[in-house]
């Protein structure tokens, strides 16, 4: 490895440690995006205990899905900041985005010999979670 690389490699290394982000990550769930894109766009930017409450108390079935990744997110920020006594009422979603996965192509017989070509499809949900910070002056 030249010596451009390393240093690079190292500056990288060191943002991502000074970073206090935690995400979370749902791969391949199989419920349509734009479905799942509703109940996200429910907690975007809120508190971690309000979007709870939220997705406790919604009918949409993907949101036991987000609840679920969510809770993730949170224990993933506070094993990440185990060092430290991290309050979870400060915390708050700073990113929530879905993704289209990948789509399954199936066949439905259809009169006269055609065919109905049927696309299951699934996503990919991210969550973002930090505390939030007071500025200090």
């Amino acid at each position: 490895m030249s010596v451009r690389k390393r240093e690079v490699a190292t500056a990288r290394k060191e943002k991502r440690a000074k970073e206090t982000k935690a995400q979370a990550v749902q791969r391949n769930t199989p419920t349509s995006p734009r479905k799942m894109r509703l109940v996200v766009d429910l907690v975007r930017g809120k508190s971690v205990n309000e979007a709870q409450a939220i997705l406790r108390n919604s009918t949409k079935h993907a949101a036991k899905t987000v609840l679920r990744t969510l809770k993730s997110a949170i224990s993933n920020y506070l094993q990440k900041h185990s060092d430290r006594q991290v309050n979870e009422e400060r915390l708050f979603i700073t990113e929530a985005f879905v993704n289209g996965g990948v789509t399954l192509k199936r066949i439905l017989p259809a009169p006269m010999g055609r065919a109905y070509r049927i696309r299951k499809r699934s996503n990919h949900l991210t969550i973002v979670v930090d505390e939030k910070r007071t500025k200090s002056v």
